[in-house]
């Protein structure tokens, strides 16, 4: 009896914490399309994805965020598909907030979730947007917002939206086919527009710094998912060359074309990847 009674507790604590991997959308990254008039485009958030099923805010690995009851009190019914964000560059501060399992009141005050789909209703993004725009007219709640959406004409104007965006801190772009219906998976309906590609790999060793690093990270020795390997010097701050990423673990980093053998060039750091700062 105390077995089965033990069991069904794990149980239950394990369902309030995993709510089933959400039917996300996801994007492909932008290699060149003839018609940018046929896209919405909108600033690419450096935040954490965020389902919001009418009950809960899930992660993309189907893990319950911890954001409180006052958070969520006037969030519609309909599901949601959007980020939560802190502010450009705040990442790993936002990571520090929404992984915690008892939610820090003051913490979540600065957080806002930005939406940009609908993801039920079986119409094209046009209307999705629309819809939506006219949903969140509905709700009172400060802490719940809508991603500006906006058109333009052709890539140079395209370069130059993502160049002012690079500029002022921000990541990058995503483009949403203005006809495209919702669907699943990873799609060309969805683009993302960065300056450089991104990629991940795993750490295999940690090598030691030299100079102003001595007795500091210098450099991780990552692999690539092809076996290739390599090392990525730059990108970490003081904390992150203390308390460096562990070995096994999986880390995005940034780069500016590859090699004839196919190693990415000038790979820079940009974070451990975010399931696994989450815990999921």
């Amino acid at each position: 009896m105390r077995i089965t009674c033990a069991f069904f507790l794990l149980l239950a604590v394990y369902s309030n914490s995993y709510a089933g991997k959400p039917p996300l959308s996801l994007a492909k990254t932008y290699q060149g399309v003839e018609d940018i008039s046929q896209y919405w485009v909108s600033e690419k958030l450096d935040g954490v994805r965020a389902y919001w099923n009418g009950r809960q805010l899930v992660s993309r690995q189907g893990n319950i965020y911890a954001a409180p009851a006052w958070f969520i009190q006037s969030f519609p019914k309909q599901a949601l598909d959007g980020e939560l964000w802190l502010a450009r560059g705040e990442f790993q501060r936002l990571v520090s907030i929404v992984r915690k399992k008892q939610a820090v009141d003051d913490e979540w005050k600065r957080v806002r979730y930005f939406v940009f789909d609908l993801p039920h209703l079986k119409q094209t993004f046009n209307l999705r947007l629309k819809a939506l725009q006219d949903l969140l007219e509905q709700s009172d709640s400060v802490y719940l917002q809508i991603v500006k959406q906006y058109r333009l004409n052709d890539k140079t104007a395209l370069m130059q939206s993502l160049n002012q965006v690079v500029d002022a801190g921000g990541e990058g772009l995503m483009l949403h086919h203005a006809e495209a219906l919702y669907h699943s998976g990873r799609n060309t309906d969805v683009l993302k527009v960065k300056t450089f590609y991104d990629a991940e790999a795993t750490v295999i060793a940690h090598i030691a710094g030299k100079g102003k690093f001595s007795g500091l990270l210098g450099a991780l020795l990552v692999e690539m998912p092809n076996g290739l390997r390599f090392k990525v010097g730059s990108g970490f701050n003081l904390q992150q060359r203390q308390n460096p990423a562990k070995i096994g673990a999986i880390i995005t980093y940034k780069y500016f074309g590859k090699t004839q053998r196919g190693i990415p060039r000038f790979a820079s750091f940009l974070r451990i990847r975010k399931s696994d700062i989450e815990g999921k």
